[in-house]
């Protein structure tokens, strides 16, 4: 299982500015990481691993990189991969897709064979970000700009359109 200290060993060798943060308390997902650093939803990172069927009856894992504050909608992702079917990995497929510990993925160092689709509401900028080290009691923080240029991954759009107009019940033919 990939650490903390695998992290800050490659952003060194990468000459990245970033911190290793230790928590007050021990997390068990990235989900707690915005009460655990008193940091915003939207400033925080999460992987989510996702088991999808394809149409051609195919099965693959796919990692989303987004922020806390909006998690991926299965039904976005399955629509862009044009997935018959989209759910959760369960742990033991997350730990041995990412070889993190499900539920602290890093964005950083995943394997090569996994595909990473990055959230577009994920901004560029020069702020700092939080995300998880697959430890339950450490966070990294660098800047989101540095994140999103070392992650390879392919940035989506997974803001799923609500429809316009009225709704209407349309009853059911017996």
């Amino acid at each position: 299982m990939k650490d903390a200290l695998a992290i800050h060993r490659w952003l060194l060798a990468h000459q990245v500015h970033h911190e290793i943060v230790r928590l007050p308390r021990p997390m068990t997902c990235a989900e707690e990481l915005p009460e655990a650093i008193s940091a915003a939803p939207a400033r925080c990172v999460a992987v989510t691993v996702f088991e999808v069927a394809t149409r051609v009856g195919r099965e693959a894992v796919v990692a989303v990189v987004s922020t806390v504050a909006d998690p991926p909608p299965p039904g976005a992702v399955g629509g862009l991969l044009g997935a018959r079917k989209v759910r959760p990995a369960p742990a033991f497929l997350v730990n041995s897709a990412t070889d993190y510990a499900a539920g602290l993925v890093s964005p950083l160092l995943l394997p090569q064979r996994l595909p990473v689709l990055i959230d577009r509401r994920l901004r560029p900028d020069k702020e700092p970000i939080f995300m998880p080290t697959g430890e339950r009691h450490t966070a990294l923080t660098m800047s989101a700009l540095d994140l999103l240029t070392l992650v390879p991954g392919k940035p989506v759009d997974l803001h799923a359109p609500r429809p316009r107009g009225a709704r209407r019940a349309v009853a059911l033919r017996h």
